[in-house]
């Protein structure tokens, strides 16, 4: 009997707690500086500023929280992924792009952290830059990830397009990699809600011209796979 194919997932598994373990540090060190019953912000508005407060527990256990499911998400996906081959010819990818994702919220967590203690943060400046670098990542990797259910550009016509799917990842790579760019540079740009504006249009753009693409190679792919077969 073959043996299936193994992702290895060590790597997320560590590194996920790792980061994991750094953040609860931050959360302990802040939930002693803050006292019983004190709001502390927890989400931003487009200008930078705090427009929403919660307690200790949102604002200094919930990214942990969210982030203990999703290395548990995505340490599971590989033992579930019925092309579980093209998941672990895509492995390198895949750790990146989680890796990735999982730093972006420790960074998130961490400047949360020093606004809630009272420590001047620009919430906008590191979001565009966390968003930029974690979009300039996924971006490099994305034509390097092969046909799956879980990771990818997934539309109806990559999955039954291997010619699609390929096409597809190549360029929505290049297009998350400018929108990266994009992201990185918004702050500089003027006024507080063109650059939020101009970057959610960026990204509602990439993705209409994705899956308008998806389908366009799909449909003169001769080895397309067709629906009743």
């Amino acid at each position: 009997m073959n043996e299936k194919p193994r992702i290895q997932i060590k790597t997320i598994l560590l590194i996920g707690i790792s980061i994991l373990f750094l953040m609860l540090i931050m959360s302990g060190y802040a939930w002693k500086q803050i006292p019983e019953g004190e709001k502390i912000p927890v989400h931003w508005g487009v200008d930078g500023q705090p427009d929403r407060y919660g307690s200790k527990f949102e604002g200094l256990l919930l990214m942990p929280i969210i982030c203990t499911g999703l290395i548990g998400m995505f340490c599971g996906i590989p033992f579930i992924e019925p092309r579980r081959f093209n998941l672990v010819s895509s492995q390198k990818a895949y750790q990146a792009i989680v890796i990735g994702l999982l730093l972006f919220m420790a960074v998130i967590h961490g400047v949360t952290i020093q606004a809630a203690l009272n420590r001047n943060v620009e919430m906008n400046l590191v979001v565009s830059l966390g968003i930029g670098l974690l979009f300039l990542v996924i971006g490099n990797y994305m034509g390097k990830i092969r046909s799956n259910f879980f990771c990818g550009i997934r539309t109806p016509w990559t999955l039954s397009s291997e010619l699609s799917w390929n096409k597809t990842h190549r360029l929505g790579g290049k297009l998350m990699m400018a929108l990266g760019l994009l992201f990185m540079i918004s702050p500089l740009l003027p006024g507080d809600d063109f650059p939020v504006f101009l970057v959610l249009g960026g990204v509602f753009g990439m993705v209409t011209v994705l899956v308008v693409y998806s389908f366009w190679i799909w449909k003169n792919d001769p080895d397309k796979q067709d629906s009743g077969r």
